[in-house]
Parts: structure tokens; sequence; C-alpha cells
């Protein structure tokens, strides 16, 4: 009789897990989002979530919007700096071992002190750990090279180690670095279910005729447990998938162990233990006692990683680092992860609970990989709010939600611990370019489709807004007169003026309305959000149309030219606009006077670009001022003659006008 053991380890760790729910969550959420590098060291997985829309990429030059993942490997902080500064949405699967690594290194990368880690430079949990301390620790993967390592005497160092390295290899590179003379503080951040793992694989194959581990080529914990087990058992295969598997290798009377790498999904592991199973038709003997149970069996029982999802009360026992550990009445504690605690994230774990408290939770899993149950409380929250949500859906009537997040297409509310996405089409009346003004905010909305089975519930504030609106533009209308200055805010700035909220309803400026003086952009003048005094010109109630002006009519610069600009004064003036017949010339702000094409120069001139340009500063004579029809004629040929010369024109123009 054939009897197989399989590893209790075998399989997914805690933080693989969590950055493949994270990955397929995204993709339920039907939300663009990349993969920063493959996901986990396994092409079976990353193969199903590429097909499924999870995009995998190595670089962010080409990114400009949608969600990156994070993978559980982590990465550097630089990452971090340039997602922020494009502005992407980070989705954080870094294993929280992982990440634990990184807070160390950087807290003692600023105290100056030097950076060693133990582990592969190529690997990607390595490279990420390294860019905590501006990439500036050296790294070791041997004895010989902790040894060969030249270190700077009397500094003070901190070595850290890659979570899946091998512990007795770690137990020698810190022998080695105690022999120099340095200051040297060492963290054990290897993973426990690493080393539990690799334990268990050592155990195993030393009692076993064949070993077989399962798992990707290129996962780093794969090939440790690979090495470890050959050591132990000359008879050990590495299979990817049971397509690896070479059945006849093994007979009827061979003792089997079996493991996985931490990158290795249940499914694959399942599929090589049933077809075992079904090849040899044998039963294997429970550890517990004699019962005999087939080994497709004792898979299921050893691999089953969902509970049917029991609502249960427990005691808070203590909050570490924002995880809540809970007293179950159960062989384990449960924990409740940060993310698990609610679904809104401002919301503090050590400051909603204490010790001793009683809360109510839901069993996501038994194991979580560390030996504890697995929780949930926003779980318990999502589901009497789902309660609440249904009723306001089918009565019509509106719930309030506070905005999480803002994602490809609109924004992501929770109500009452349910999260509802309402469309950038449905969170005004008009187009809100900037949506992360809302983040934050409680915002009133009504549910306006709501599919409890795929949890797709949808909201929308348009209708609401627009009643709102229509409200106020009511009001508005019945109060405001033509003529009257009223106060408002700068809501939005076009190329052809700004609108200005009066309270509800927009008003606009017209750039011809800005200032006395020329501009080109409203921005010259106004900002989004600034509080400005206008006065209202006319109002269109029809039409629902309301226009403003910000020129105060006491500083009309028109209302003094003809005492400023009497006929036969010389000023100086800025040309500012050539025409086919002439060139306009500022005189002040808001004053403007042609120089007709025949007093440009003494000379025939076919173009007024051929004598001036825009900008240049000329002095020209006031020839004649109308201010009904604010026009003013100057002469720069006049202003630069001689006086005799003009004299004699002006005398000969007389005689002409007698004659006739």
């Amino acid at each position: 009789m054939s009897k197989v053991e399989l590893a209790k380890s075998a399989g997914f760790c805690f933080g693989v897990k969590r950055a493949i729910e994270m990955a397929y969550k995204q993709i339920e959420n039907n939300e663009k989002t990349y993969s920063y590098g493959p996901l986990i060291h396994n092409k079976e997985v990353t193969g199903d979530l590429e097909k499924k829309g999870l995009a995998i990429i190595e670089s962010l030059d080409t990114m400009k919007e949608g969600s990156v993942l994070v993978r559980s490997h982590g990465v550097g902080k630089e990452i971090y700096d340039a997602l922020e500064e494009k502005g992407l949405q980070i989705v954080d699967g870094t294993c929280p071992f992982v990440k634990k690594i990184h807070m160390i290194v950087k807290e003692h990368h600023d105290l100056n002190k030097g950076v060693i880690i133990a582990g592969s430079s190529q690997h990607p949990e390595v490279i990420g750990i390294n860019g905590w301390c501006e990439n500036d620790a050296q790294m070791i993967e041997t004895p010989e090279e902790a040894a060969a390592l030249e270190l700077q005497e009397g500094k003070k160092y901190i070595l850290v180690v890659q979570t899946t390295f091998r512990r007795s290899r770690f137990d020698e590179i810190v022998e080695e670095l105690k022999k120099k003379n340095i200051r040297l503080e060492v963290f054990n951040t290897i993973c426990s279910a690493t080393e539990e793992r690799q334990a268990e694989a050592v155990s195993l194959s030393k009692k076993v005729d064949k070993m077989i581990v399962i798992g990707d080529k290129k996962s780093s914990n794969t090939q440790k447990l690979v090495e470890i087990c050959r050591k132990n058992c000359k008879n050990t295969v590495h299979i990817e998938t049971i397509c690896d598997l070479v059945l006849n290798n093994f007979s009827k009377d061979d003792k089997i162990g079996i493991t996985a790498g931490a990158s290795t999904p249940p499914a694959i592991i399942k599929e090589v233990v049933v077809t075992m199973s079904e090849a040899f038709d044998n039963a294997v003997q429970n550890s517990g006692g004699s019962e005999e149970i087939t080994f497709a069996q004792m898979l299921e029982d050893s691999l089953v990683t969902l509970h049917t999802g029991d609502f249960v009360k427990g005691t808070v026992i203590q909050v570490v680092n924002e995880e809540v550990s809970v007293n179950l009445g159960y062989k384990s504690d449960g924990v409740i992860p940060r993310g698990e605690f609610s679904s809104d994230p401002t919301v503090i774990p050590s400051k909603t609970v204490q010790p001793g408290d009683e809360i109510e939770v839901f069993v996501v899993r038994v194991n979580d990989g560390d030996g504890n149950v697995l929780l949930s409380k926003k779980r318990i929250e999502a589901q009497k709010g789902m309660e609440d949500i249904e009723v306001a859906y089918n009565e019509k009537s509106i719930v309030t939600g506070t905005v999480t997040e803002v994602v490809k297409g609109g924004l992501i509310a929770v109500v009452n611990g349910v999260r509802v996405f309402i469309p950038s089409s449905q969170v005004s009346n008009r187009f809100i370019e900037d949506l992360s003004v809302f983040k934050g905010q409680e915002l009133d909305f009504n549910i306006i489709e709501m599919d409890r089975v795929k949890r797709r519930i949808i909201g929308g504030r348009k209708a609401l807004v627009e009643k709102e609106i229509s409200a106020k533009k009511a009001t508005l209308f019945a109060s405001i007169e033509a003529g009257t200055k009223v106060a408002g805010k700068v809501s939005r700035l076009t190329d052809f003026g700004a609108f200005v909220d009066l309270g509800g309803v927009d008003g606009l400026i017209h750039i011809s309305e800005m200032s006395w003086g020329r501009i080109t952009n409203p921005k010259e003048v106004l900002k989004e959000g600034q509080t400005v005094e206008v006065l209202v010109l006319d109002i269109d109630k029809e039409k629902g149309k309301i226009s403003l002006s910000l020129k105060d009519s006491s500083m009309n610069p028109w209302n003094l030219a003809v005492e400023k600009y009497a006929v036969g004064t010389i000023v100086d003036g800025k040309v500012v606009r050539m025409v086919p017949f002439g060139a306009f010339v500022e005189l002040e702000p808001g004053v403007d006077g042609l120089v007709h094409i025949s007093q440009i120069a003494n000379k025939h001139v076919v173009k007024p670009e051929d004598e001036l340009k825009v900008g240049e500063v000329i002095r020209v004579k006031v020839l004649e001022v109308n201010t009904e029809q604010k026009k003013i004629s100057l002469s720069k040929r006049q202003a630069e003659a001689p006086v005799e010369e003009v004299a004699a024109e002006e005398a000969v123009a007389e005689e002409v006008a007698t004659e006739e």
C-alpha cells in the first residue's frame, strides 16, 4: 500500500492569498487594474488573472490612469512616490511581513545606519526592500559573501532577511557578521509560515522514499523547498503542475511526501493529489488515529480555506498595529485585519474597540496562514447595511454616504458599511473634471440600480442636484434685479468668461465685462473659488441666464477722456492691434485710439506692419475725441513733424475748407 503524506503548510501563504484576493476583487468591481510585475511566481495564477483583465506592467512611464496593484513582494519607496505623483490609485497588496521589513529599513536608514539584506539581490522582494533605504543596502546570499563583506569599523548596521530565506543559512550569515568589528542589530524577518513550511519539509523528506515539491520554477521559496528536500531525499521531483508528473516513476510501495511553495494555488495541489489517488487507489492513515480516509478526502479537509460564513460573537483581546485579536472560544483566536474592520478607511480600530468589548464578526477563513481565524467586522456592517440599502431602493428614498475613494469613472461612497458606486455622470448635473474634491465628503443620493446577488449597487445624485438647483433658481430669480450688486463665488473659468455661483445658480461674466482694460484670458483677473462682488447686467428668466459684470462704472476711463485727451494733445501710447487701415494704440487701460494708415508716417505706407509693431510705445497727437462712440483719432505723423510743418498743413486744410 502506498502511503502518501501531504505537508500541512503546503500552498498559499497569508501574504499571497491576500494579494490574490485583492486582484480578483478589483476585477470583480470592474476596475481597470495593473499589476506592477507578476503578482506571484506562478504562471497558472498570473495567466488566469491576465485573462480576466489584470494587466502586468514593468514600468510606470506610460501610465496615465487606472489602479496599480502592488504585489505581495512589495516595491521600493520610489514606486509609491511615482504612483502618487501621477495621481494613480494604489492597491497595496504587499505582504504585511514584507511591509514590516520596509518600515524597519526606513527607520534605521533615516538614523544613518548601514543596511545589510540577506537574500537574493535579483528577487523582487529584496529589490523592494532596498528601495526603502535609497537603494544603498549591501546584499548577501551566503556565509562566504558575509565574510568577504567590507564594512566600516565601529559603524552601526542592521541586518534584515528575505522572508523566504533558509533559517540555517541565515544563522550562518549572522555568525560571520558578528566576527566583524561593527555594531550590528539583527532582525530575523523570515516569515513564520516560511520557517514552518521549511521545517516541515525537512521532517517529511527524511521519512519518505520519494518527495514531490509543487511550485513555479521561478519561485524562490519553492526552489528552497526543493533544495531542502533533496538533501534528505534524493528522489525529490519538482513539478509546476500535474502535467510534469511522471506516474511511472512511482511504485505502489513508495512512501510519498508532498509539499508546495507559497505561490502554489490549492487547485493545482488538489489536481496532483486526486490524480495520484485515482492512479494508486490507495488510502492514507490519518495521523490522529487509526481511521482510514482517502487521500483526496484528506486533501479536501486540509485545504478548506472558506467557511460557510457564520456570524459569531467574540471578545476583543487586544488591538496591535490596528489589527484586532478576538477570543471566539475556539482553539484559535480570531484576527480582524485593519482592512476588514470597516468599509470606511478613516475608522481607526484602536479608537473604536477596547479589550473586553464584545463584538459580532463574520468568519472569513478558518486558518489565515498563521493559525488564526480570519474575521471581518465590515462584512457584518455590509450585511445589515444591505438591508437598509434595499429599503431605500424600493422606496426611492435618500441615503447618505461618505466618499472613500475616487476611482476611474466615478466615486465610491460607503453607506452603513456598503460600497456604492456613483458614476461621474451621476455625481452632479454638470461635468466635474476633478472628482477628488468629493473625497471625504458626505453626499446625499438615491439608489438607482441594485443587484444584490452581484453586489452591484449604483447611486445617483444628478436628479437630486437638479431638483435642488431648480428650487434655488426659483428663489434667486424672484429676488434678483438688474442694476444691483451681488456677491458670488467663481465656480468655473472658460476662454470666453467666468461662471459665478450666486447661491446655487450660475451667472456669466463675459471676458469683455471683466476689466476696463484689455485682457486675453479670464485667468488674468479671476481664479476658481474666488469670492467676487458683481453687477447684474441682465436677467433672462425664460432661458434661466444671468449676465454679470466686474466693471465699476465710476471707474470708467471714458468719463475723463475728453479732458485728458483734448484735441491737439501729444501723448504716448502702446500699439496693441494692427488692422489693414491702421493701428490701434492703447492710451490707458480701457481707452484705445486709432492711428489711420495715412497718419503713420510722412510717406506712403502700404501696410501698418511696415512701420509699426505690436507692443511698441509711440508718440501720437490727438486729432478727434468722440466719447459717445468711444473713439479717438490719433496721428503719429503729426506728433513727430516739426511745428512749422503742422501749422502749414493746418493752414492749407483751412484754406481748402473755405474754398469749398
